[in-house]
């Protein structure tokens, strides 16, 4: 296998199993915060807020892994 080719398909395994682990995270955070507003409404404010903020730093990881995959593969082309 050529070198591009493999680095090709390892950045691409890398950003699918990255896209993968956030999303089933973004499900298990965004369920359990569904499940803790139906417990306890009147703590939505603060629930929704750490929400958001785990979403996010979930979302930061995959982005970081396509940015270093293009870099990677940019150098290798």
């Amino acid at each position: 296998m050529e070198l591009g080719a493999g680095a090709a398909l390892g950045a691409a395994i890398a950003v699918g199993l990255g896209a993968l682990g956030a999303g089933i995270g973004d499900g298990m955070v965004t369920g359990n915060a569904v499940q803790a507003l139906a417990r306890q409404p009147e703590a939505r404010g603060s629930v929704l807020t750490t929400m958001f903020i785990s979403v996010g730093l979930i979302e930061a990881l995959p982005i970081i892994g396509v940015v270093i995959a293009f870099i990677l593969l940019g150098k290798v082309s």
